[in-house]
């Protein structure tokens, strides 16, 4: 596994990065450990203090950081600023909130001097963070942040695509004054990645990828007993009832599932529309697709970027035709598409059964199912049918009739008028095949902690 920069709009090499070798590896566990030992010591104004100071230096170099995104995966510039500041927010977020969340909380009980124990949130070790090349800083950024925060240090294996990213967190963790080994990014190999988990000084193991690395990921964990949380696919729907503003769904629609180039595990991939106003959306819908603007990702007025690979590409054209010979309709949106670049014309399937493999699967890419129901009810059995669980949304001019359907998705997020939540402030993570465990706001921070229950014993008695 090469850890390799290659540029998904002029195709082009730009810069690899060796393996790390064996020695390299040890090294990173060593100072990692030695790094916990002294910064579990700290207080929570030091941590802050820290966090601040990425933060700080994010804000103040966007124009620096942005890019490299744009270079490493292709996502557009515009969107590549967006990603830095959301990261500068979940920095803050922590550096302001984290002390509370951390606070000791005292309970009642008659079995401890004065009627009352405590649970003491405390760091635990090194945190193994494995993460995908679709979102390379905000991925860092939502797990790093709650870990220091919590008083515990960091591991890093990224997508062997966005290597430079990976090499640019680095740069601004030891810029902001990060002691050694508080954030390690390591070029890992398969076989190297294993080990870290078993190392024992390694206590929990955090993934975002696909559901098959994510087996992988969380077998070793379990194999050394160590606690993981897993975010992985989703095939989220976006559900128009009858009563809708259509023209607002299909805008949020369109904007929804080609973002990032239709790269995001939370994005509306299948639309379940009541048949009340189906045609009215489809209309609406391909309107707003067509109007995408593809093209250099580093031209502001570019909507829609590359895919971050060939591979991915000839992945997603895989899918489409296995979805077609099934029996789907296959529907391509006419985009200009430049010369170069890994490019994919916009797809709408249709006519979709529950034996096509296109039914169950989640599409990387943009690429949209769309369903047309009788009511409510078939909307949420569709929706409900997929193995997926991460987020999902419902359009309706009634806000408490959506807010009931949506009540009834079996998601770990649900927006109402809107394609998916987020924010610094908003929990993250999914259920069945989308994965386990939260991360951001406390729920992200208390995932790694160990809480401790510490109860006072009479001595007279």
């Amino acid at each position: 596994m090469a850890y390799t920069a290659i540029n998904p709009y002029t195709e082009q090499v730009e810069q690899e990065f060796p393996n790390a070798t064996d020695a390299q590896v040890d090294s990173a566990l060593d100072t990692a450990h030695q790094a916990f030992l002294n910064w579990r010591e700290t207080d929570h104004a030091q941590r802050a203090r820290l966090l601040g100071a990425i933060a700080d230096l994010l804000e103040r170099d966007r124009e620096t950081y942005a890019p490299v995104l744009t270079a490493d995966m292709g996502k557009t510039l515009v969107e590549a600023r967006a990603e830095v500041d959301n990261c500068v927010r979940i920095l803050r977020w922590y550096a302001k909130h984290a002390s509370a969340a951390l606070a000791p909380q005292v309970r009642p009980s008659q079995n401890y001097k004065g009627g009352q124990y405590q649970v003491v949130p405390t760091p635990v070790g090194i945190i193994y963070i494995v993460e995908p090349w679709n979102f390379p800083y905000y991925q860092i950024a939502r797990v790093l942040a709650p870990q220091l925060a919590a008083g515990n240090t960091v591991i890093l294996k990224h997508a062997s695509n966005v290597p430079r990213a990976a090499a640019a967190w680095q740069k601004l963790m030891g810029e902001a004054g990060a002691p050694d080994g508080l954030f390690t990014n390591v070029f890992a190999t398969h076989a190297q990645s294993a080990r870290i988990i078993a190392d024992e000084r390694v206590r929990g193991v955090a993934l975002t990828g696909s559901e098959q690395a994510g087996a992988i990921i969380a077998g070793q964990a379990a194999a050394a007993l160590k606690k993981s949380t897993m975010e992985l696919g989703g095939a989220d729907a976006l559900i128009v009832l009858d009563d809708a503003n259509v023209d607002l769904a299909a805008k949020w629609a369109a904007n929804g599932r080609h973002r990032n180039a239709g790269q995001v595990c939370v994005s509306s991939k299948r639309m379940i529309v009541v048949d009340a106003v189906y045609d009215r959306f489809v209309s609406a819908y391909r309107k707003n697709v067509a109007a995408l603007v593809a093209g250099d990702p580093r031209d502001e007025t570019t909507t829609l970027a590359p895919l971050s690979s060939q591979a991915a590409r000839d992945e997603l054209l895989a899918q489409v035709a296995r979805a077609g010979a099934a029996g789907a309709t296959v529907e391509t949106v006419d985009v200009a598409l430049p010369d170069s670049g890994w490019f994919f014309t916009p797809v709408i399937l249709t006519d979709i059964t529950p034996d096509n493999p296109a039914y169950t699967e989640e599409f990387f890419g943009p690429v949209t199912q769309l369903y047309c129901v009788a009511d409510e009810n078939e909307a949420v059995a569709v929706a409900n049918s997929s193995p997926y669980g991460l987020g999902g949304s419902v359009f309706g001019a009634d806000e408490q009739r959506a807010l009931a359907v949506g009540g009834r998705l079996d998601t770990g997020m649900v927006s109402i008028n809107r394609p998916s939540l987020g924010g610094a402030d908003v929990p993250f993570g999914g259920t069945k095949r989308s994965g386990y465990g939260r991360e951001l706001t406390e729920l992200g921070l208390l995932e790694f902690v160990n809480l401790k229950v510490i109860g006072l014993g009479d001595i007279n008695a």
